[in-house]
C-alpha cells in the first residue's frame, strides 16, 4: 500500500500555506492518515540547513546543494516512510522550489538541478502538485502586509519574475501532475479551486 503525495508550490506571498490546512481537513474527513511538512525543513537535520539558508548570504550553487542536501534527509526520514505506510504527505515545497528559485531566480543550469534531483529522490516525484501563481507584485504586497521579510523575501521582482516563470516552466513539463491555481483570487475562490481539483482525482 503506498500513500498520496501532494506538493504545494508557489513563489512566497501566493498564499499556499492557507490551503494546506484546507486541504488536510478535506482529506482526514474522508478517512485519510496524513503527515504535513515543509521544506526546506521536516527533520531536525533540514530545519538547521533552513536557518542557514534563510539568513546566510550564498550564491545559487550552494542554495541549492544546501537544500537538496536538506531533502535526501527529509525524503528518507519522513516522506519515504509516510508514504509506505500508505500516508498522505502533504508538503509545502519540494524540488520544483528548486527549479524554480535556483533554475529561474539564480539562473542556475537546469541539467545540473535535474542531476541533484535525480541523486537525491531517486524517482520519487509528487502524485500532485498545487501550482499557486500569482503576479509578483501582488506577492510582494501580501507579504508586506504579513510578515518581515526573509533572505530571498527581500530580493526584487525581477527575480520572483524569474521564479514565476520557471514554475510555468516545470508545469508544462509535467502536465499530468501540476494544477495552477489562480492565486490571485480571494481566498475563497482559491479554496474552491483547490477542491475541485481534489474532487476531479476523486480525493
Amino acid at each position: 500500500m503506498t500513500g498520496r503525495f501532494i506538493t504545494f508550490e508557489g513563489i512566497d506571498g501566493a498564499g499556499k500555506s492557507t490551503h494546506i490546512k484546507r486541504v488536510a481537513q478535506h482529506l482526514r474527513e474522508r478517512g485519510a492518515s496524513l503527515v504535513q511538512t515543509r521544506e526546506p525543513g521536516g527533520t531536525p537535520l533540514a530545519e538547521s540547513l533552513r536557518s542557514l539558508f534563510l539568513q546566510q548570504d550564498m550564491d545559487g550553487l550552494t542554495e541549492a546543494l544546501l537544500v537538496f542536501a536538506a531533502r535526501r534527509d527529509h525524503v528518507q526520514r519522513v516522506i519515504a516512510p509516510a508514504l509506505a505506510l500508505g500516508q498522505t504527505v502533504l508538503c509545502d515545497r519540494f524540488s520544483d522550489a528548486s527549479f524554480a528559485y535556483q533554475g529561474g531566480g539564480r539562473g542556475m543550469d537546469w541539467q545540473v538541478l535535474q542531476t541533484l534531483a535525480g541523486w537525491v529522490q531517486q524517482g520519487r516525484e509528487p502524485d500532485l502538485t498545487f501550482w499557486f501563481d500569482v503576479e509578483p507584485q501582488v506577492a510582494a504586497q501580501r507579504r508586506a502586509q504579513a510578515r518581515e521579510a526573509d533572505r530571498l523575501e527581500q530580493l526584487d521582482l525581477d527575480f520572483f519574475t524569474r521564479v514565476r516563470a520557471a514554475y510555468a516552466r516545470r508545469a508544462d513539463e509535467a502536465p499530468m501532475r501540476f494544477v495552477r491555481i489562480d492565486a490571485g483570487d480571494s481566498i475563497e475562490g482559491v479554496g474552491r479551486q483547490v477542491l475541485q481539483a481534489l474532487e476531479n482525482r476523486g480525493w
